[in-house]
C-alpha cells in the first residue's frame, strides 16, 4: 500500500503551491516525538492543579528531560489549528476566483453572437477551464480532508491516552471549506453552457400515441465522483430548476412517505417483481411541512408480456390527505371542480377519477400505513419538455422508519421533524443515486455518443432495479422481511447497514461464500463493490470497459468481458477497430474456434458487465429446440450413414465405404456441436453477458465439411458412370 504521504505529494495541483495543502510530514514528525515520551493519560477527576509542582511522570513512571524533545500535544493542537485555518482559507479564495470567472463568463456570454463559431468555442474553452478549476479544488479539499484524517488517526495510535480525532473530525464537518454548499458554480456553469448550445425548450408532446423506446437505468456514484458526474452531464444538458427552487442551489429537497402494511405486502411484491406489484407514496418537495401532497403509485409490469410499468399520480392540499387515506375525499365535489374550473376533458377528469377512487380504496383494502420515508436532494438535468434524456441525481440519501407512532387516524403520515432518530430509525445511504431515463424514437434508437461515454467512464456502477423503499425496509425492519435484495451483499455499504442495527440480514464476516442464499450465488458480477469475503472497494465502474483501459493501459491483459463489449471513452474510432481486430484474431484456440462452450473466455474468473441482456422465458425453450434440431440433424446423418454401410458391405463397393465412413465422424460433430452450443448458449443465459448470443463460425464449419463431403461423393458417383459407361461401350 502506498504512503499516504506519498500519496499526497503525487496528489497535487500544478496550479496549487505546496504550502497550501496539509504539513503531513511536519504533523508525523510531531507525533514520532511524542510517541516517544510515553505520555501517562490525563485523570479528569482531579480539578486543582499546582503552579509550582513539576510535571507528572509518564505511562513508565518516569520523569521527563529535556533530553526527550520538548514537543507537547498543544504543540500538535496548535499545528492541527493552523493547517485547518489554512486549508479553509485557501478554499474560499480559489471559490471566490471561480465565482468572479464565472461572473465574467456570463457578461461575455450575454453579449455573444451565437452565429460567430470561432468565439463560441474561445468562450466555451474558458468555461471548460472553470469547471477544471472548480474540479481541481474539489481533489484539493478531498485529499486535505484525507491527510487529516489519516494524520488523526496516527495520533490517536500512537497517543491513545490524548486522542483527539473525533473532536476534530466533528470540527472539520462544521467549517465551511467542508460543510459549505458551492452548488451554486454547477448551476450558474449549467447557465452558460445551455446558452452556448442555445438550448430551447422543446414544444411538450400531447400525442400519447407515438412510438418510443424507453429505459430506466440505475447507478451508484462514490461520493468523490459527484461534482465530476455533474459537469460531464451539464455540458449537454441543463440543470433543470423546478419553480419552487430558489435558483442558489442546483439541489431540491425530496421527501417520499413509502406506505405498506403489517405483513409488508407490497415490499415484498416490489421485491419479487410480481405482476401488477404497486408501490403506493406520499410525495412533496421543499423544506419544511409540506403543503402540496403527491399521491403516486407505481405498478410494474413485466416487459416480455407487452406491457410497461407506469406510474400514475394526483395532486391534493396537505389539509386534504386525512380525507384521502380516509377514503372520505370529495370526489365527486372535485371532479365539477376539474370541469368547470381546469377545462379538463371528459377522458381525462375519467381517468383522475378511476386513479383517485383506486388508491383511496386500497388504503382500506390492504390496510396500508406509513412504513418508510425516503430523504435526498435531487438535481434534474434536462431539456424542458424534451423527455429524450433525463438524468436525476440524489445525494445525502437517507431512509427513515415510519413506524412506531400513532398516526391518529391518518391525521398524521410522518414523523414529527423536530424529535430525533435513533440509529435504528435511519439509515445514511454511502453513495449518491444518479437515474437515467431514456426515451428513444423516430430513426435513431441509440442513446447519445455523450450519454455512453458517462456509462463508460467508471464513474458510474450500474445496480439492477435499485430500489429506495426496498434497500430502507431491509435495512429498518429486519425482523419483518422474508427476503432482501441482492444488493445487500455489498460491500460498500455493509457498514452502514451494520450501524442502523440491520446486521441481522447480513451474512457473518467468516463466512465462506462472502454473500447471502439467492441470486450471488449463481452471478457474480451484480455487486458493483464485491462482497465481505472479496471486497473491491476501488473497482472502477463496472459498466465501464477494463479498469485497465479506462486508465490508458492498452497493453494489460483483458480480465473481463464487458471488454468485448464497452469501449473506452477515452478510445478512437481507429483504436476500437484495432483492439476488435486483435481480439477476434487472437483471443481463442482452434477449439473454442469453432465451438464457442470450450473458448477461454467461459471460465469461472470472466465477470459480466452489471448491463445485463434481458431475459424472456420463452429463450430457455428456445435453447433446448435448438439443441433438439442439431441433434435430430446428427442423428439422421448417423441413420443415413449406418444404412450406406450396410448396403457397401452386401455390394462390396469401396466408394460406399469410404462415404459411410466420412458421414460417421460428421454425424457425431453435429451431436457433439449441438451439445456445447447447448451448454455455451445456455452460460450465456446464466450470465446475460449483453452481445451476440448466436454463433456464426460452427455452422458453416460443419457445413463445410458436409458439403465438401458429398461434392466429393458426386464427383466419384460421377466418374463411376463414366467407368461403367466405357466399359458398356467397350463390350459391345
Amino acid at each position: 500500500m502506498v504512503k499516504f504521504g506519498l500519496k499526497l505529494a503525487e496528489s497535487r495541483a500544478p496550479e496549487y503551491p505546496e504550502s497550501a495543502y496539509v504539513d503531513y510530514n511536519g504533523l508525523k514528525g510531531i507525533i514520532k516525538e511524542l510517541a516517544g515520551k510515553n505520555l501517562a493519560r490525563v485523570d479528569p477527576s482531579h480539578r486543582e492543579v499546582s503552579l509550582t509542582a513539576p510535571p507528572p511522570t509518564n505511562a513508565a513512571g518516569r520523569q521527563l528531560t529535556s533530553k526527550d524533545g520538548g514537543a507537547t500535544e498543544e504543540d500538535f493542537y496548535s499545528t492541527i489549528d493552523r493547517e485547518l485555518q489554512k486549508v479553509e482559507a485557501h478554499t474560499l479564495k480559489e471559490v471566490t476566483k471561480l465565482r468572479t470567472e464565472i461572473g465574467a463568463l456570463e457578461a461575455d456570454v450575454a453579449a455573444l453572437d451565437n452565429e460567430d463559431e470561432s468565439e463560441v468555442e474561445r468562450v466555451r474553452g474558458r468555461a471548460d477551464a472553470v469547471a477544471r478549476g472548480f474540479l481541481a479544488l474539489e481533489k484539493y479539499v478531498n485529499v486535505n480532508f484525507m491527510g487529516f484524517h489519516k494524520i488523526l488517526k496516527k495520533h490517536d495510535k500512537n497517543s491513545p491516552s490524548h486522542a483527539c480525532k473525533q473532536f476534530y473530525i466533528n470540527r472539520m464537518h462544521n467549517q465551511a471549506w467542508v460543510r459549505g454548499d458551492y452548488s451554486d458554480v454547477v448551476v450558474r456553469l449549467s447557465a452558460v453552457y445551455s446558452a452556448l448550445r442555445n438550448d430551447h425548450a422543446a414544444e411538450e408532446n400531447k400525442d400519447a400515441s407515438q412510438s418510443f423506446l424507453r429505459s430506466t437505468t440505475k447507478y451508484w456514484v462514490r461520493t468523490e465522483d459527484v461534482s465530476k458526474v455533474k459537469y460531464a452531464i451539464l455540458k449537454h444538458l441543463p440543470v433543470f430548476l423546478q419553480k419552487t427552487s430558489t435558483g442558489e442551489s442546483d439541489s431540491q429537497f425530496t421527501n417520499s412517505v413509502y406506505f405498506d402494511n403489517d405483513q409488508l405486502e407490497l415490499y415484498h411484491g416490489r421485491l419479487d417483481k410480481t405482476p401488477g406489484a404497486i408501490a403506493y407514496r406520499l410525495r412533496w418537495y421543499g423544506v419544511g411541512d409540506p403543503k402540496i401532497v403527491f399521491f403516486e403509485r407505481k405498478t410494474h409490469r413485466d416487459t416480455w408480456t407487452g406491457e410497461a410499468s407506469v406510474k400514475e399520480r394526483f395532486i391534493v392540499d396537505e389539509s386534504e390527505v386525512k380525507q384521502v387515506l380516509n377514503d372520505r375525499y370529495p370526489v365527486a365535489e372535485k371532479r365539477k371542480k376539474m370541469e368547470v374550473k381546469k377545462g379538463a376533458t371528459k377522458a381525462e377528469v375519467d381517468d383522475w377519477e378511476l386513479l383517485v377512487n383506486e388508491m383511496t380504496q386500497v388504503v382500506q383494502a390492504k390496510q396500508l400505513v406509513p412504513t418508510m420515508r425516503t430523504q435526498y436532494m435531487r438535481t434534474a438535468f434536462q431539456i424542458p419538455f424534451d423527455a429524450t434524456v433525463r438524468i436525476s441525481l440524489d445525494t445525502n440519501l437517507c431512509m427513515i422508519s415510519e413506524r412506531g407512532y400513532d398516526t391518529m387516524g391518518g391525521a398524521k403520515w410522518f414523523r414529527d421533524p423536530e424529535k430525533s432518530l435513533a440509529d435504528n430509525e435511519i439509515t445514511r445511504f454511502p453513495h449518491a443515486i444518479l437515474e437515467v431515463k431514456l426515451e428513444l424514437g423516430g430513426n435513431s434508437l441509440e442513446p447519445p455518443q455523450w450519454v455512453t461515454e458517462l456509462q463508460n467512464s467508471g464513474m458510474l456502477y450500474e445496480v439492477h432495479k435499485f430500489s429506495k423503499f426496498i434497500h430502507g425496509c431491509a435495512t429498518l425492519l429486519p425482523e419483518y422481511v422474508r427476503s432482501v435484495p441482492y444488493w445487500m451483499d455489498d460491500a460498500s455499504i455493509r457498514e452502514s447497514i451494520i450501524r442502523s442495527g440491520g446486521g441481522r440480514i447480513l451474512v457473518k464476516d467468516d463466512s465462506e461464500k462472502g454473500v447471502g442464499p439467492g441470486a450471488n450465488e449463481i452471478y457474480n458480477h451484480l455487486l458493483p463493490f464485491g462482497n465481505v469475503k472479496d471486497p473491491k472497494l476501488d473497482a472502477k465502474g463496472r459498466t465501464a470497459n477494463t479498469a485497465a483501459l479506462v486508465e490508458g493501459a492498452k497493453d494489460a491483459p483483458l480480465n473481463t468481458t464487458a471488454s468485448k463489449y464497452y469501449a473506452s471513452a477515452d478510445e478512437t474510432d481507429e483504436e476500437i477497430m484495432f483492439n476488435a481486430t486483435i481480439q477476434g484474431c487472437c483471443e481463442d484456440t482452434c477449439a473454442g474456434w469453432i465451438f464457442p462452450f470450450c473458448s477461454a473466455y467461459n471460465s469461472e474468473d470472466v465477470l459480466a458487465p452489471t448491463s445485463v441482456q434481458k431475459i424472456e422465458p420463452k429463450i430457455f425453450f428456445a435453447n433446448e429446440r435448438t439443441f433438439l434440431h442439431w441433434l435430430h440433424a446428427g442423428v439422421v446423418l448417423y441413420t443415413i450413414a449406418a444404412g450406406i454401410l450396410a448396403f457397401a458391405e452386401d455390394s462390396g463397393s469401396a466408394s460406399g465405404h469410404w462415404y459411410a465412413m466420412a458421414l460417421l465422424p460428421i454425424s457425431l460433430g453435429f451431436c457433439l456441436y449441438a451439445l456445447h452450443l447447448f451448454l455455451w448458449r445456455a452460460e450465456k443465459i446464466k450470465t446475460r453477458i449483453p452481445g451476440r448470443w448466436d454463433d456464426s463460425r460452427g455452422p458453416l464449419f460443419l457445413g463445410g465439411i458436409l458439403s465438401i463431403v458429398l461434392f466429393v461423393n458426386f464427383v466419384m458417383k460421377c466418374h463411376e458412370i463414366r467407368e461403367y459407361r466405357y466399359a458398356v461401350l467397350h463390350e459391345l
